[in-house]
């Protein structure tokens, strides 16, 4: 099925003449996949022409339904380079991800290996034999009751690393159609004596993947350059945040820190 024309653009965070960062949206493919759905270089393509967008080189990947902060090379110097920084662990890769189920820490490491479900499995699990090492970091930033919101690290790059590691925890992405549930969250699902009114039906709040790139920390700063990138949520996610905020019993003291409310919404390093 041919690719449909891309309408979406995406937001540019930062470029030089070797790297171009960019607000990934979520549901947007990195690569060509089966479907034949527009990928990311089609939308960049029409936003920066076809020269540019296709000197345009991969330097780490994000799923497809993952939204937030990506970073492209302009030349293949740039690519070797940076993909380098990610091999040798000389970035700090920020997540926000809102998922089910209750805390019982503050914050933690989940050191569980990778591997796929079967002989050419696209999904993953936990595998202590034969999987590959993942390790990642994650902390608190809000407790909103049957839902939370965490800021995820991971050390290492495996497929679907957070979203499995966070399920392997009885902590999966509230919205995970592949390690959690489908189904999209409602206000209704969390504030109280919520009423529609007489005909109306209740719209998703959000129905997407429930996991942001919110930030990439560079550990090696380079001159003239900036050494954190951050990717504001999307409406949706920014939505669904304020609401949760507002209508869950503790109100601002959902957050561990008020601060990274402010900061969330005003797209401020964490």
């Amino acid at each position: 099925m041919p690719a449909k024309k891309a309408q979406t653009k995406i937001e540019i965070i930062y470029h030089d003449d070797d790297i171009l960062v960019i607000n990934k949206p979520a549901g947007l493919s990195v690569t060509k996949d089966r479907t034949g759905a527009v990928e990311l270089r089609d939308v960049l393509s029409r936003q920066l022409g076809p020269q540019t967008a296709g000197r345009l080189r991969l330097v780490h990947r994000l799923d497809k339904g993952t939204s937030g902060v990506m970073i492209l090379a302009r030349n293949l110097t740039a690519q070797s380079l940076f993909s380098g920084y990610f091999a040798k662990r000389r970035v700090t890769k920020t997540y926000l991800a809102l998922v089910a189920g209750l805390l019982t820490a503050g914050k933690g490491t989940i050191d569980a290996p990778l591997a796929p479900r079967g002989t050419n499995s696209a999904f993953m699990c936990v595998a202590s034999k034969e999987g590959k090492q993942a390790v990642t970091n994650w902390r608190l930033l809000a407790d909103f009751g049957s839902i939370a919101l965490l800021a995820v690290s991971p050390l290492t790059g495996r497929t679907h690393q957070i979203r499995v590691h966070l399920e392997s925890l009885g902590l999966p992405l509230a919205i995970d159609p592949i390690y959690g549930s489908a189904r999209p969250l409602f206000l209704s699902d969390f504030k109280p004596n919520y009423r529609l009114a007489k005909g109306q039906t209740e719209k998703p709040l959000i129905d997407q993947l429930t996991l942001h790139a919110y930030q990439i920390q560079l550990l090696q700063p380079q001159p003239d350059r900036p050494d954190c990138f951050i990717a504001s949520l999307d409406k949706k996610f920014t939505a669904c945040l304020k609401l949760l905020t507002k209508h869950n019993p503790k109100g601002l003291d959902a957050f561990t820190d008020h601060a990274d409310f402010s900061k969330i919404l005003n797209t401020h390093k964490l």
